[in-house]
C-alpha cells in the first residue's frame, strides 16, 4: 500500500497534468486552424509559420527565468498565473487579428506552457519511488485535453468558423486556473547554473533534440502534407482526427510506457522504443502510410514519459529542476527546427530517403544514451 506522502504526490501530479490538459487545447487547435485559414487571422501563410514557431523559440531563452520564478514561488502561483495567461491567449485568438498581436500572444503562451510543463514534470518525479509510472499517468492526463478538443474543434470550425472555438477554450483555461489553486506553493530548492544559459547537451538532451526534429517536425508535417494532398473537402476534420489519434495514443499508452520503464528500466526501454520507431519511420517513408504512421504514433506515446524519468534519475536532488528545464529547451529547439526543415526537404526529396535518414539519426542518438548511461536496477515501490 502506498504511504500518505506518495498518495499526496500522486494527487498533486495528476492535478498539475489536468491543469495543463485544460490550457493546451487552444495552442493545439491553433496548429490545426491557423495554417488552413491564415487570412481569417489576418496573416499570411509565411507569417503563420513564424507564429507557430514563436512559442517554442521564446522558451529557448525564457526557460531560465521561468525556472528561477518557479523555484522561488512554487507550483501554485506559477500554474495559476500561467493558466490565466493561457485564457487571455485563447480570448485573443478569438478576437484579435494581425501578425504583431498574435505574436505577442504566442510569446505569452510559450512562457506559460514552460511553467505548466515544468510543474508537471517536477511533481511527477518528486519521489523516486513510482516516478516512471507517475510520469506515464501524468502524460496521459495531459493528452486528454488535446485529444478531446481536436475533433470537436475541427467539427465546430466547419460550422461556425475557425475562431469561435477559442471562446470555449478560454473558459477551459480559466477552469484550469481554478484547479491550480489547489497545488502546493512551497518553494523548490535547486542548483542554479550561473554559466551558460543553455547547457551543452548530454546524450539524453541530444536524443530529445533529434526526437523533436523528427517526430514533432518531419513526421507531423509530413502527415499534414499527405492529408492535404490526398483529401479535398473535409481535410480539416481528417487532419484534426489524425492529430487527435496522436494524443489518444498518449492517453492509452503513456501509462504502459511508464510501467515498462518501472519494470525493465527507463534507459533500456528508451533505446528499444527508439529503434522500433526507426523501423516504423523507414516503412512510413516507403508509403506504408497507415500502418507505419500508426506505429510511429504508438511508439512516440510509449517514449514520452521515459525521458523525464531518465533525466530525474541521472540528476537527483537539487539538480533535477534545472536538468528537466535544460532537456525541455533542447526538445523545443528540435521541435522548432523540425517544421522548418520539413518545409525545405519534403517538397524536394524522396520521402523514403528523408525518413530513412531520420530513422538512422533517432536510432544512433538512442544507442548513445544507452552507452553513456548504463541502466540502473529498475526501481521498485516500497
Amino acid at each position: 500500500m502506498p504511504g500518505t506522502a506518495t498518495i499526496i504526490t500522486n494527487r498533486h501530479s495528476s492535478r498539475a497534468a489536468l491543469t495543463l490538459a485544460l490550457c493546451a487545447p487552444a495552442d493545439t487547435l491553433l496548429y490545426l486552424l491557423l495554417p488552413m485559414h491564415p487570412s481569417v487571422f489576418g496573416v499570411t501563410l509565411a507569417q503563420a509559420g513564424v507564429l507557430l514557431a514563436a512559442n517554442r523559440l521564446v522558451r529557448i531563452g525564457g526557460y531560465r527565468h521561468v525556472v528561477r520564478y518557479y523555484a522561488k514561488f512554487g507550483d501554485r502561483p506559477v500554474c495559476v498565473l500561467a493558466s490565466s495567461a493561457a485564457a487571455l491567449c485563447a480570448f485573443g485568438y478569438a478576437t484579435l487579428s494581425g501578425f504583431w498581436w498574435l505574436l505577442v500572444l504566442r510569446l505569452v503562451w510559450g512562457l506559460s506552457f514552460a511553467g505548466l510543463n515544468l510543474s508537471t514534470q517536477v511533481l511527477a518525479t518528486s519521489e523516486p519511488s513510482g516516478a516512471a509510472r507517475r510520469a506515464g499517468r501524468s502524460r496521459a492526463v495531459f493528452a486528454l485535453g488535446p485529444m478531446i478538443a481536436l475533433p470537436i474543434g475541427a467539427s465546430l470550425s466547419m460550422r461556425f468558423g475557425p475562431r469561435a472555438i477559442f471562446f470555449l477554450l478560454c473558459i477551459t483555461s480559466l477552469i484550469g486556473a481554478l484547479l491550480a489553486r489547489n497545488l502546493p506553493s512551497d518553494a523548490h530548492e535547486m542548483t542554479l547554473d550561473s554559466g551558460r544559459r543553455i547547457r551543452w547537451p548530454d546524450s539524453v538532451a541530444a536524443w530529445s533534440f533529434i526526437e523533436g526534429v523528427i517526430l514533432d517536425g518531419l513526421f507531423i508535417v509530413g502527415l499534414s502534407l499527405e492529408t492535404q494532398k490526398h483529401i479535398g473537402n473535409g481535410a480539416v476534420l481528417v487532419a484534426g482526427s489524425l492529430l487527435a489519434l496522436r494524443y489518444a495514443s498518449e492517453v492509452l499508452l503513456s501509462p504502459f510506457g511508464g510501467r515498462a520503464a518501472h519494470r525493465w528500466g527507463s534507459v533500456r526501454m528508451l533505446v528499444i522504443f527508439s529503434l522500433m520507431s526507426g523501423l516504423a519511420l523507414i516503412g512510413y517513408g516507403s508509403y506504408w502510410l497507415v500502418p507505419c504512421g500508426a506505429a510511429v504514433l504508438i511508439l512516440r506515446a510509449l517514449q514520452l514519459p521515459l525521458v523525464m524519468t531518465v533525466v530525474a534519475q541521472r540528476h537527483p536532488g537539487h539538480e533535477r529542476i534545472q536538468a528537466l528545464a535544460s532537456n525541455s529547451v533542447w526538445r523545443d529547439i528540435g521541435a522548432g527546427v523540425g517544421p522548418l526543415l520539413a518545409g525545405i526537404v519534403l517538397p524536394i526529396s524522396a520521402p523514403s530517403m528523408v525518413y530513412s535518414v531520420a530513422a538512422i539519426s533517432l536510432s544512433v542518438s538512442a544507442i548513445a544514451c544507452g552507452l553513456q548511461y548504463g541502466e540502473k536496477a529498475p526501481e521498485r515501490s516500497a
